[in-house]
């Protein structure tokens, strides 16, 4: 799984929030701290990152704060799985999420791979694919050589 090692600083979310109206506070530095952390994170393991920290903030603050970074642009998410959406920063490249229905394990590829399919949906169906929210559910090498339990 890739790990992005990317920051925004304290003064560029500021100036975001600010020219919307918006306060910077101590939760919402938090929040997006542990989406840019975790990599691919759920509402539920930012909390927990987020309640290392700030023990006071709640799963609704969290679910709130999700949103305004992703109406900021900073963060974004896609569904790996039947529950709670996974977010990721929103600055990174795009990429389509391969996800191991055996381990659970969550690696990336170049939406490039799936871009002759995806022209093909455009061309025939005239449907656009939102290569952000791809996600191919199968079994990783690793399931699959046996390599896991």
């Amino acid at each position: 799984m890739t790990n992005y090692d990317r920051t925004v600083s304290e003064s560029s979310l500021a100036e975001m929030l600010r020219s919307r109206g918006l306060r910077l506070t101590a939760q919402r530095q938090l929040v997006l701290q542990a989406v840019l952390d975790l990599g691919h994170a759920t509402p539920e393991q930012v909390h927990t990152a987020v309640r290392e920290v700030a023990a006071g903030v709640n799963i609704t603050t969290i679910y709130r704060t999700l949103e305004l970074l992703e109406r900021l642009g900073l963060v974004t998410h896609t569904h790996l799985s039947h529950g709670s959406p996974t977010y990721h920063a929103a600055g990174e490249h795009q990429h389509v999420h391969l996800v191991c229905r055996n381990c659970g394990g969550i690696d990336e590829i170049d939406p490039e791979l799936i871009r002759p399919f995806a022209d093909q949906l455009l061309a025939q169906r005239g449907f656009r694919v939102d290569i952000g929210h791809v996600s191919l559910f199968g079994v990783c090498g690793s399931c699959e050589n046996g390599d896991q339990e």
